[in-house]
């Protein structure tokens, strides 16, 4: 049997953000990190549409929001190793809710808990949007909700540069898929790999995504967290647009935003729960007309490329799960983020690292994403779902 202080499944964004807090925290142990696909294919973090914001209608997001915002405007610095900058694409266009006259009442109370929190969100009259985005149609919009400080960035590369400041710190990754959690008298033992090989450790942190509930229920501990198929298309329009995107999401769910040169888009289609990354064009057909009403330059338009990703989809109020179940000493989890993971990743990593090495959270309060939440109908209602 081999052996390590602390074994996290899942070497995406959120392990790999948890193995460099654990360095950094002071965590001298022996830290394992098993990742199943070193390429990082299907992974949810390679497959993120990479939108970032800190437009949301609770506290907890928006204060993990502010958090990573500071981090990654200067992560290219900081995350540098051997004198690399950790390039990670941040740009900062704002990100643009719009409304229509039904929905800014909505938006206007959440604007007042984003200013408080520091976020300088603002509520655009129909007449401002187009200052924004000059070619939108606004004849049926009231307004938008925007905030000048968000945009979008690169995942991998995000993920990538936290996995390579971990290693230097000395955190191992091993190629290996693990398929059970091992426990006894309910504390947590180690994992089992696929191969049988098996790997103890007192504290497992399960951080495997869409994977992560499936390796909970074998141990007895389900969470309410499913994998949802999400889609995004890459498409050039012959009419080029005045000014670049923010990511925009339009009243009927459908976003978009600059790739490059080209433009990126995607919706939250109804789709069941299952292991599917089968891009389906002909799912366009729905976005198709939204854009082009919405941008009358959309109307002329190729569909050139796109795939489709995970989300580990929290069933009950689409937050993420966070921190030792209570039920099994030595198991943390950092699961059911549905589709906020890229965003909140540096306040989690951290989060975790603290709650390990000092028994308490200390720079954020991510108490009210505990497990506990659903057995206490304390639910964390999130209403700026995308």
């Amino acid at each position: 049997m081999k052996k390590a202080d602390v074994i996290i499944v899942g070497g995406g964004v959120m392990g790999s953000s948890t193995a460099y807090y654990l360095r950094k925290k002071g965590f001298e142990g022996d830290i394992l990190v098993f990742e199943k696909d070193p390429t990082y294919k299907y992974s949810s973090t390679a497959r993120s549409a990479g939108g970032f914001r800190q437009l949301y209608s609770t506290s907890i997001n928006i204060q993990l929001s502010r958090f990573s915002l500071e981090v990654y405007k200067n992560f290219a610095d900081e995350m540098s190793v051997d004198g690399e900058k950790a390039e990670i694409d941040f740009k900062q266009p704002g990100y643009l809710f719009l409304a229509t006259e039904r929905m800014l009442p909505a938006f206007t109370k959440q604007l007042a808990l984003q200013n408080q929190l520091g976020v300088p969100s603002e509520i655009l009259s129909a007449n401002d949007l187009v200052n924004i985005i000059p070619e939108l149609e606004t004849s049926d919009l009231a307004g938008g909700l925007f905030c000048k400080e968000d945009g979008y960035l690169d995942p991998y590369s995000v993920m990538q540069a936290y996995r390579k400041n971990a290693r230097s710190l000395g955190v191992e990754y091993i190629t290996a898929e693990v398929s059970s959690l091992k426990a006894e008298c309910g504390r947590m033992t180690g994992v089992q790999l696929v191969d049988g090989t098996i790997y103890s450790a007192p504290i497992v942190i399960n951080c495997a995504g869409a994977w992560g509930a499936e390796l909970g229920e074998g141990i007895g501990l389900p969470l309410p967290v499913v994998p949802l198929k999400r889609q995004i298309y890459i498409f050039d329009s012959t009419k080029k647009l005045e000014k670049m995107l923010p990511l925009t999401i339009d009243p009927s769910g459908v976003y978009f935003r600059h790739e490059g040169d080209r433009i990126a888009a995607g919706y939250s289609d109804d789709v069941k729960p299952g292991y599917d990354f089968n891009w389906k064009r002909s799912s366009f057909d729905h976005l198709w007309p939204i854009l082009a009403h919405r941008v009358p330059n959309f109307e002329s338009l190729k569909l050139e490329s796109g795939w489709a990703g995970l989300y580990d989809y929290n069933t009950v109020d689409q937050n993420a799960i966070i921190g030792e179940h209570p039920m099994m000493k030595g198991y943390f989890v950092a699961l059911g983020f549905s589709g906020h993971g890229m965003q909140q990743a540096p306040g989690v990593g951290l989060g975790l690292a603290e709650l390990i090495c000092k028994g308490k959270y200390e720079t954020l309060d991510l108490t009210p994403l505990r497990i506990e939440r659903f057995t206490d109908n304390d639910l964390v209602l999130e209403n700026a779902i995308v």
